[in-house]
């Protein structure tokens, strides 16, 4: 019985291990009809959560590449180089906590891809090992241009407003192909908390974060974008 007992917990943790590695290997391959932050959102919607969602996939060629590098200079400016964990811009946070710099989190692109595809919203230490685990195989069998591809379909710019070409084509009614610089600035400096700010019309803080984040991409330049699949 003893035995037995081992066999199956055995199992029960390969399983466990192996579950997610199965999930990140379909999804380097295979777009994702629905993913944990929605299904979240869909059981348990916040107040006023509109009764309709607006989605619609594109490739990543089909995304300005405006856009692709805004979303780079406002939430993870060594997305490109590092394999998951950005550890020099949790430092960063640390050392400009109580500063007017603009501040932005300390989860990478790929972690907040992770977090949104296959888990739920919580702010446990087991749901960021988990996300860890996931973000660790993501970096492993996905190229950068991948988890941007999906980041950027997935990633809610407002309430119910899934993706950046949802996201353009509500706020201003052109497809994720023809974002301005400006216009993908202003979806970018949403990114923190769209529920409460809107990419347009545009907050005075909006316009600030948004001409920062257009600040950093003229830094960064589009040879950034050349770097993710090297």
């Amino acid at each position: 019985m003893l035995r037995r007992l081992k066999h199956i917990l055995l199992g029960t943790i390969l399983f466990i291990l192996a579950f997610p590695v199965f999930l990140v290997a379909a999804g380097k391959f295979i777009d994702p009809p629905i993913w944990g932050w929605q299904i979240h959102r869909s059981l348990f919607p916040p107040k006023d959560f509109p009764p309709f969602t607006a989605h619609d996939w594109v490739d990543l060629k089909q995304i300005s590449p405006a856009m692709q590098l805004a979303v780079i200079a406002s939430e993870d400016q060594h997305f490109p180089s590092h394999h998951g964990v950005d550890i020099n811009a949790v430092l960063t946070i640390i050392k400009q906590a109580g500063t007017d710099s603009p501040s932005r989190g300390g989860s990478t692109i790929t972690q907040q891809t992770a977090k949104n595809l296959f888990l739920f919203p919580s702010r446990t230490f087991l749901r960021k090992g988990v996300e860890l685990y996931f973000t660790l195989w993501m970096e492993w069998l996905w190229s950068k241009s991948r988890i941007l591809e999906v980041y950027l379909n997935i990633v809610e710019f407002a309430p119910g407003v899934y993706g950046v070409e949802a996201a353009s084509q509500t706020f201003f009614s052109r497809p994720a192909s023809r974002l301005t610089p400006q216009q993908a600035a202003q979806l970018a400096a949403v990114l923190p908390n769209p529920y409460r700010m809107s990419p347009a019309p545009a907050s005075s803080y909006i316009k600030k974060r948004a001409r920062w984040i257009r600040q950093q991409m003229r830094q960064l330049g589009t040879q950034t974008l050349d770097r993710l699949d090297r």
